[in-house]
């Protein structure tokens, strides 16, 4: 999740919400892909998730890599919550799941490197404290009992409020993982488009990349587990946004969305400052019950940004939020398959093209689908696995198009990155068969065995 936002004065009029959003208008050439992805870490000899403190810890994790490889620390009241160097963050989510959040890049190439790196990194600390990381969208084995708080005020914040909405807001916090790009835009028809395109077809995202089978050590009915708890979240913060598909839709519409949402907090001087359930609105009005006559920064609002998590989010980018998180080689294959549908015109127009004539009931009901049965899931005469291969052959179109070398000009273009997804859509297969079929077969129901074979 989000760290605090930083350099914003102070919001003189309400027109300056939007223009926010508009601040974020970049030429095509300017253009950047960044990567997040999380994972789970674990003690390798109990198979028990980090603690924060400790030897086989988060902290130790954070203070190897500060060590090692010089990033610079973020801490939160004296204690260490996060790293960033050369315009990328690491940062930690609720239950200590890592999180590299990574600097704007121009090409997959460059996103893929960087994402190499970090795991290489992260593996020659682990192995120093006797610690390893998984990729999965869902902790298979832990409870929620079992993880552990990280020192972060929003965090307590969240977690205390979680009960009172949807009925998985802890579960979501502490026992799942993703990955996501975030992407730009060039104008305010741009940015709409693209929100169009993203939110209805994250369900393919989702089943491309579906990875979270198991939960309290056995399967539990789903492909995607992580996207079905985001199902049953807080409905006033989540979900597929209809109104984006209305006409007018645009940065003021965005706005009024998020201005609608209850509050989590209020960041001053390093501590978070409960505003559960406030009013944005009132806070512009110096009326916010927090910080009475107080009035908000572009700050506070860019932070109030941050608590929305609709499958697609706008913010000055937009990202894409609808995958799993899973195996290594598939952290390149997000960026590629959004870049592809989103960077060049031709496909971002294919992309609307599949989708502009559906219904609110089509898209939600493939994103349910897709939780489920991933591939093999279907919506109002929508199959999933068609309309897979649809989209990852117009993806692939786009990267081509794009035509960004890698390797000092040896690879013309971005498409390899794709591989492993034209492999799901030629065999109907994703990482959630696949560790189904291990886990009914070899494995004999032995889920403990998903740790030496699909860590890091």
């Amino acid at each position: 999740m989000s760290i605090p936002q930083e350099g914003g004065g102070p919001i003189e009029s309400f027109s300056q919400l939007a223009e926010y959003m508009q601040a974020g208008e970049k030429p095509k050439s300017d253009w950047r892909i960044g990567t997040e992805h999380e994972k789970f870490g674990y003690c390798e000899a109990q198979h028990k998730p980090l603690p924060y403190d400790g030897p086989c810890s988060i902290k130790a994790m954070l203070e190897g890599l500060r060590d090692a490889y010089g990033w610079k620390p973020i801490e939160e009241q004296g204690k260490i919550i996060g790293l960033e160097a050369n315009g990328g963050n690491v940062s930690l989510e609720p239950g200590g799941q890592l999180e590299l959040s990574g600097a704007p890049l121009e090409t997959i190439h460059q996103t893929c490197d960087e994402v190499n790196q970090h795991l290489r990194e992260v593996q020659s600390v682990a192995d120093k404290i006797g610690a390893r990381f998984i990729g999965l969208g869902a902790a298979p084995e832990w409870s929620y009992e079992d993880m552990s708080m990280m020192p972060k005020g929003r965090y307590q914040l969240m977690t205390d409020y979680m009960d009172k909405v949807g009925t998985m807001g802890k579960t979501m916090m502490y026992r799942t993982c993703t990955v996501q790009v975030n992407l730009d835009f060039a104008s305010e028809a741009d940015m709409v488009q693209k929100m169009r395109v993203a939110v209805a077809l994250q369900p393919v995202a989702t089943a491309l990349f579906a990875n979270s089978p198991f939960l309290d050590g056995k399967p539990n009915g789903m492909k995607s587990w992580r996207s079905y708890v985001w199902q049953n979240l807080d409905a006033q913060r989540t979900g597929m946004l209809p109104f984006v598909f209305e006409e007018g839709f645009g940065y003021q519409a965005w706005v009024d969305y998020v201005l609608d949402v209850p509050m989590y907090f209020v960041y001053r001087d390093g501590k978070y400052i409960n505003a559960l359930g406030q009013s944005f609105r009132d806070f512009l009005n110096g009326e916010l019950p927090a910080l009475p006559g107080e009035k908000p920064t572009l700050s506070d609002w860019a932070d109030h940004m941050t608590t929305v998590f609709p499958e697609a989010r706008a913010k000055k980018f937009i990202e894409m939020r609808g995958a799993d998180g899973g195996p290594w080689r598939r952290l390149c294959a997000l960026p590629a398959l959004w870049v592809g549908l989103t960077y060049d015109q031709g496909a971002l127009d294919a992309a609307w093209d599949l989708v502009k004539d559906w219904d609110h009931d089509t898209r939600e009901g493939l994103r349910k689908a897709a939780a489920v049965d991933a591939l093999q899931g279907e919506s109002h005469g929508v199959k999933l696995h068609d309309l897979a291969r649809e989209v990852v052959n117009i993806s692939r179109e786009g990267l081509k198009a794009r035509a960004m070398p890698g390797a000092g000009g040896l690879i013309p273009d971005e498409t390899h990155f794709l591989n492993a997804l034209e492999e799901s859509v030629e065999t109907g297969r994703v990482p959630a068969d696949e560790l189904l079929e291990k886990y009914h077969g070899e494995w004999n129901g032995d889920l403990s065995k998903i740790y030496s074979e699909y860590s890091y």
